[in-house]
């Protein structure tokens, strides 16, 4: 391990104010161990929309901690599921820890544990996207705890602390995700002809919205709305589905 490494995860550095004692015990309260360098887990707070430019010239903020947590977190649930399903194909492993690190799921599980209240950040600023904000702090606290303690104790926060609480793997195996995979392989069984269509591309609100709908056999179904053309693409996949779902029971009834 280099040196530096080394030296922030050994060295205790005490609280030095109320506020920092406050934050240390709700950080302990989350990870299952006080913080060694508290520094590391208020930078993991800090989004870029209240960065400020240290002596260096660097603006500050948790961009690089969340780079550096996202790569431990793919690793740990990548490995934890091949242990977890032995027998399964690379696919499947691959569909699972995708719902399992996908941004809602990781908004869901910072908000669980309680980023929200810890969080700086100004709700205004053109930086800011409600739909990652959340995710992105929790890998950004990933990577400060695997700075502060070492892999082996960021492993087991990633495993004990957010996985095995906050998910249901049988829940996640059973869950559709990938709406659009699904209706195109009931239009290939069906021999239907089926196309995805983007019909509006809005950033009024200074964010692009995307609208898109399923043709299929040249009839409109179904529109969705998404901030990507993948999930406009998605959103009007479910809704289509739902739709179909619903005539074939009307029909049986």
């Amino acid at each position: 391990m280099p040196g530096f490494l080394k030296r922030i995860i050994t060295k205790f550095i005490p609280p030095s104010s109320a506020e920092d004692k406050k934050l240390s015990k709700a950080f302990r309260l989350i990870t299952g161990k006080r913080p060694y360098n508290l520094s590391l887990y208020k930078l993991a707070m800090k989004h870029s929309s209240t960065a400020h430019t240290s002596t260096r010239g660097l603006r500050e903020s948790n961009e690089r901690l969340e780079y550096l947590g996202d790569a431990i977190l793919g690793m740990v649930v990548a490995e934890f599921l091949f242990t977890q399903f032995p027998f399964k194909e690379e696919g499947f492993l691959t569909e699972i820890r995708s719902k399992i690190v996908n941004r809602e799921a990781l908004n869901h599980v910072a908000k669980r544990i309680g980023l929200s209240d810890l969080m700086e950040y100004q709700q205004n600023s053109r930086m800011l996207s409600a739909k990652s904000i959340y995710g992105d702090t929790l890998e950004a606290l990933i990577g400060a705890v695997y700075l502060d303690k070492g892999f082996k104790f960021s492993r087991r926060f990633v495993i004990r602390k957010l996985i095995i609480p906050h998910y249901n793997l049988d829940d996640l195996i059973n869950t559709v995700t990938n709406y659009k995979s699904k209706i195109i392989e009931w239009a290939q069984k069906e021999n239907k002809d089926l196309s995805f269509e983007v019909i509006e591309v809005s950033d009024t609100s200074k964010v692009k919205q995307f609208t898109a709908q399923v043709v299929i056999e040249n009839e409109v179904f179904e529109k969705g709305h998404g901030l990507s053309k993948k999930k406009a693409e998605q959103d009007a996949a479910r809704r289509t589905m739902e739709r179909l779902e619903n005539n074939s029971n009307e029909s049986e009834s």
